[in-house]
């Protein structure tokens, strides 16, 4: 299975620079895998895809500030973009990369000094001379996407995280949550759908680009993830009583996936949380054995995300409904429209 048999081109002006106002008024794709149709809705429409029993499963983890700014001593600037929250040696993809040596001391916004250390399996090793919360707090900035070509501004700090978002440690937004309201998902619950929780610290490991022109061969970089007992257990009962598991994300789908084996083991209580650090990588030819339905959003072409939901829901269906989203001219990307996979 090659790359280049995942890529699509797409029109620079349909990738969305900024979230729309209200987040239920994005544009919803409906794919029915059953009948092959596709239907063009609005994100509040998606209540009327639920029944009673269903279960929804969200990423609560919150984005830390992890983007941060800097100057060499010759005055150069520099970009330190973490893909760990670690005191006080963490990873970090370091900018200009070629030019900067170990050793070497990088002054931040803050008036905080930051050594440059040896390279790491992703960047380099960065060293801070007091917490990074505390840094983060003061100078750090919302980690944008590359793709959204401009800086952060005060309205990210709400607008690039979901509203159920409680556990902070992911350095990009589980993006396919943030068209929730917290109104919305307690009508969905008092309708009795059944809410439940994962989490996934969401960083360079869902976003790292595919390398290997062999689809099998590319290696996740691992993100670690909690599954609670209470979560495992919705889960059992929903399926036991003939309930469907929409999973919201992909990186909600890949701890749901990553834990199948606990979920399933029906006769055996969940008495404990499950956690840990998941590579699981999703590509076509995988069959899903906990995720019924998905939502989420439209991702890059030849990236990992891609490949998931073309697993998910067929290389080719899921290749029309993108052919024609560029049609309708919908958003694309983290603060684009959705797509639910029934």
């Amino acid at each position: 299975m090659k790359l280049s048999e995942f890529d699509y081109i797409l029109p620079r002006e349909f990738i969305a620079q900024y979230p729309l106002k209200e987040r239920l008024s994005c544009r919803l794709m409906a794919l029915d895998r059953a009948s092959r149709t596709i239907a063009s809705k609005t994100f509040s429409d998606i209540a009327g895809y639920f029944e009673k029993g269903d279960c929804l499963v969200l990423n609560n983890t919150k984005v830390i500030p992890a983007r941060l700014f800097g100057k060499r001593k010759t005055g150069g600037k520099v970009e330190l973009f973490l893909l760990e929250n670690k005191d006080p040696v963490c990873e970090a993809l370091v900018r200009p990369s070629g030019r900067l040596k170990a050793g070497e001391m990088v002054t931040l916004e803050s008036g905080d000094t930051v050594e440059l250390l040896e390279r790491g399996k992703v960047g380099r090793y960065v060293k801070f001379g007091r917490p990074i919360a505390d840094i983060l707090k003061e100078s750090g900035h919302i980690p944008l996407p590359p793709y959204i070509d401009r800086i952060d501004i005060p309205e990210d700090k709400n607008d690039y995280q979901t509203v159920y978002g409680q556990k902070e440690g992911a350095t990009a937004s589980p993006t396919a949550g943030l068209h929730f309201t917290r109104e919305f998902l307690d009508r969905l619950s008092v309708s009795g759908v059944r809410l439940a929780y994962v989490t996934l610290h969401t960083n360079y490991g869902t976003f790292a680009p595919v390398k290997t022109e062999d689809v099998e061969s590319h290696k996740m970089h691992a993100e670690y993830f909690e599954l609670p007992a209470e979560t495992i257990e919705i889960i059992r009962e929903t399926k036991k009583n003939g309930g469907k598991v929409f999973a919201v994300g992909t990186t909600s789908t890949r701890v749901l996936e990553y834990c199948a084996d606990k979920i399933t083991q029906y006769a055996v209580r969940s008495t404990h949380d499950e956690s840990g650090y998941t590579d699981m990588y999703i590509y076509p030819g995988y069959k899903f054995k906990v995720v019924d339905h998905l939502i989420t959003n439209f991702h890059l072409p030849k990236s990992t995300l891609m490949l998931l939901v073309s697993a998910f829901a067929g290389k080719g269906f899921i290749f029309e409904a993108y052919r024609r989203a560029i049609e309708e001219k919908y958003r694309f990307f983290s603060y684009g429209d959705a797509m639910l996979i029934l």
